[in-house]
């Protein structure tokens, strides 16, 4: 190659770079003009794909209403992500190994892919061009890649059984669910699973264990019945002693590194105290503890359910400090922070040197983190698991 020619050859790496960032603006604008139409796009979409490929059917569950939700959620997030393949290659990957607990086969992904593109461009109209189909096509090919690599590289199993050993109502929305499994299910402190149950078939909700791995293979989980949430209403209000459930394969990046000398900030709003709790115990085990501050917080003191574990927790470890963060205080109580955790967290600074970590509900880690980050808390410093509750 001369001189000449090397210089006009565009190198690799821009040219993939700037080919991907024209495929995710062209799927953007192709999507923002069906998304008035998502929830019936995603109904075509169900009956597209049963009607081309029938065996595909027993991978869902036998009601879909919640399922098209997730499917909604899913494919709006891919979408959102297209140009910030950081963000999006883990989601995919956790996609990949997450359908292991299904089932789901390479001629799967295939049926899919064909129903999900003749859907868009049923609702596309004359705006799905060879430009956009092509830009479709390439995005689900990358991403089933990555799905597919994710779900090939795991050697262990797809899902472990668990009996259920304890089911305790806290409230008329709230229970405490403890799993013995038969193996130890490879998670860390701070990771979710996801869960079914046998009053909800093939309908799977994600969980986040409240205790460290144990020898035992015993697993709490805290979980609260949200409106229209199929599956944590049937576990609040039904679950038995002695059900069996399956729990699928450990997700997401919730951790404390030990290794980075900072001090420790936690946030944890209702059942997010859950994880909050196995992070902890999990440092009380081991040495070298940051100097930790927790802000537990809830709308009154009734969701602060599990504050009296995690203050017990502070009494016997010096390093550790709890304080209870309510939005309205009916009660005599007292000793409570006053208002929303973004609004409380803030008030004491930025928290610029330390590690933080937000656990709750979508809204709440979305509030609390926007908050942090005009106060001034670097992004790198914040940790959070955005996954859909129900």
């Amino acid at each position: 190659m001369t001189a000449e020619q090397l210089l006009s050859t565009e190198p690799e790496a821009p040219r993939a770079a700037g080919a991907a960032a024209g495929r995710a603006a062209i799927i953007r604008s192709s999507f923002a003009l069906v998304a008035p139409h998502a929830d019936e796009l995603v109904r075509r979409f169900c009956a597209t794909l049963f009607s081309t490929a029938p065996e595909t059917r027993g991978l869902f569950p036998v009601n879909m209403e919640a399922q098209r939700g997730r499917l909604l959620r899913a494919l709006e997030q891919v979408v959102g992500q297209m140009d910030r393949p950081d963000e999006l290659v883990p989601v995919l990957e956790q996609l990949g190994r997450d359908h292991r607990r299904v089932g789901v086969r390479p001629e799967h992904y295939e049926a899919i892919g064909a129903a999900l593109l003749r859907t868009l461009g049923e609702f596309s109209g004359p705006a799905w061009t060879p430009a956009v189909e092509k830009a479709w096509t390439d995005a689900y090919a990358a991403a089933v890649t990555t799905m597919r690599k994710a779900a090939a590289a795991d050697r262990g199993p797809a899902t472990w059984l668990g009996q259920v050993v304890e089911h305790r109502r806290i409230g008329w929305d709230l229970a405490v669910i403890g799993v013995r499994t038969s193996e130890p299910v490879p998670y860390r402190a701070g990771q979710y699973v996801s869960v079914e149950t046998p009053q909800r078939p093939r309908m799977w909700r994600y969980l986040s264990p409240a205790n460290p791995p144990r020898a035992d293979g015993r697993i709490e989980f805290h979980v609260r019945a949200v409106p229209g949430g199929w599956v944590s209403r049937a576990i609040v209000a039904h679950s038995r002693v002695g059900d069996t459930w399956r729990i699928g394969q450990p997700m997401g990046r919730m951790r404390v590194d030990r290794d980075t000398g900072r001090d420790l900030l936690m946030v944890a709003g209702g059942t997010g105290s859950a994880p909050i709790r196995a992070l902890l115990e999990d440092l009380a085990g081991g040495r070298g503890q940051p100097r930790t501050q927790v802000f537990i917080g809830g709308r009154t003191w009734d969701d602060l359910y599990d504050f009296t574990a995690l203050r017990r927790l502070s009494y016997v470890n010096a390093w550790l400090d709890v304080i209870p963060v309510v939005e309205r205080d009916d009660t005599e109580v007292g000793g409570a922070e006053r208002g929303t955790l973004a609004e409380v967290v803030t008030r004491y600074g930025a928290w610029a040197d330390h590690d933080v970590v937000v656990c709750g509900s979508p809204a709440m880690i979305r509030a609390t983190v926007s908050r942090m980050l005009v106060a001034g808390t670097p992004l790198d410093r914040i940790t959070y698991d955005p996954f859909a509750v129900d």
